[in-house]
């Protein structure tokens, strides 16, 4: 038979001893805490699932607890979802050259502004040589026939011409008139003046320089020109993209519960995270005809007002839409809500700041920390906010005992 030294026997009774009493504290604090929990004499199990269980509690237990009244909020009737700012396609130009040619200089940078009229680029142009070299062909032939013209007027007053002959005069002087115009026109095409074309006219001489200058105002969104480079109409990529950025699109998948809800010209609320203090304003301007199948979602289409210019494109943003007029509801703090175990919602009330009864309830929107009541609460009742979810605790621990 082992006998064990008297030391380590002592040890082993204290530590036995402190268990003891460690085991008998906390199973005190358990029944301090608990309370007195009041049920109509049926087991534990079936008062777990009773929808009302009241609890009294002590002067103590209760100065841990905040009470508060059940007050009556307006519910925006709002839905939210997520989206990216993108440039407004119809405000965005990419500016080609119209004829073919070589760069000679570009003037603006991307994200500079620029006004409608303004020079982004300029390039040789053989096909404007030609029109001017047509041009000045044109007008020498039209002021021989205007001079033929005269003299054949004065030839005609004095038997000097048959008719015939004169009329032949004015026929030319009609056609070269009209060539004349044609040709001032296709010159007009590549953007010169009424005064630079009667300049090239006046000196007879050409210039194969030609302006592309910017259809819109905006700012520079891309730039591929650089001095030296052959481009071609339609022939991407593009010398220059101008965006007009005083108003953008948000571009958002909604989820496929909130489609029947949403319609176009719908106001929206936009903000995105460098601005998240600022708030941008649109409204619903394209909706999707489909369901993604992947996704559960269904296309919107945003036009938001960006006069300040602090969208940027790729920008990733949150939205709200509004709608339906605000719904007059009971409200509680978010806190005074408890989901209990088997998933109903719950809350405790009190007529006498002493009994505690659990209510369950029915809850909808939750807006500015407060929660929609739709049923089991009502105006003007008090009930627990800090302390709601250790009352749900008590009958759930109580329950498996």
């Amino acid at each position: 038979m082992f006998l064990m030294p008297p030391s380590t026997r002592n040890k082993i009774l204290r530590f036995a001893a402190g268990v003891m009493a460690s085991a008998g504290l906390l199973y005190g604090v358990f029944l301090t805490m608990q309370g007195r929990l009041q049920r109509d004499e049926t087991p534990a199990t079936t008062a777990a699932k009773s929808s009302e269980i009241s609890i009294e509690l002590n002067d103590t237990q209760v100065s841990t607890l905040k009470i508060e009244t059940v007050v009556e909020q307006d519910f925006l009737q709002e839905r939210h979802s997520v989206g990216n700012i993108t440039f407004d396609q119809n405000k965005l130009v990419t500016v080609f050259a119209h004829y073919q040619g070589r760069l000679i200089d570009a003037y603006l940078n991307i994200g500079d502004s620029v006004q409608a009229g303004q020079p982004l680029f300029t390039m040789q142009s053989p096909d404007l040589l030609t029109a001017e070299s047509n041009l000045i062909t044109v007008a020498g032939t039209s002021r021989m026939h205007n001079r033929n013209l005269v003299r054949a007027k004065t030839l005609a007053k004095n038997g000097g011409i048959s008719q015939q002959a004169a009329d032949q005069v004015v026929a030319d002087q009609q056609s070269a008139d009209g060539a004349l115009k044609s040709a001032r026109d296709n010159v007009r095409i590549f953007g010169k003046s009424d005064l630079e074309i009667d300049k090239i006219i006046a000196e007879r001489k050409t210039d194969s320089t030609l302006v592309v200058k910017s259809p819109i105002s905006g700012l520079v969104t891309a730039r591929a020109a650089a001095p030296g480079l052959y481009v071609q109409p339609g022939v991407a990529p593009a010398p220059y993209t101008i965006a007009d950025t005083s108003t953008m699109w948000m571009v958002a998948n909604v989820i496929e519960n909130d489609a029947p809800l949403l319609k176009v010209g719908q106001n929206v609320s936009v903000r995105v995270a460098a601005f998240p203090d600022r708030e941008f304003k649109g409204k619903i301007i394209v909706l999707g005809s489909t369901i993604d199948p992947a996704t559960r979602r269904v296309f919107a289409r945003c036009e938001v007002d960006n006069a300040d210019n602090l969208l940027r494109s790729g920008m990733f943003a949150t939205f709200v839409i509004t709608t339906g007029e605000p719904l007059r509801a009971p409200a509680v703090p978010q806190n005074a809500i408890v989901r209990e175990i088997d998933g109903r919602m719950s809350a405790w009330t009190t007529v006498d700041r002493k009994h505690f009864l659990r209510r369950l309830v029915s809850t909808g929107m939750n807006q500015n920390n407060l929660v929609e009541i739709k049923s089991g609460l009502n105006p003007g009742e008090q009930l627990v906010s800090d302390g709601a979810i250790f009352l749900s605790n008590l009958v759930a621990i109580s329950a498996m005992e």
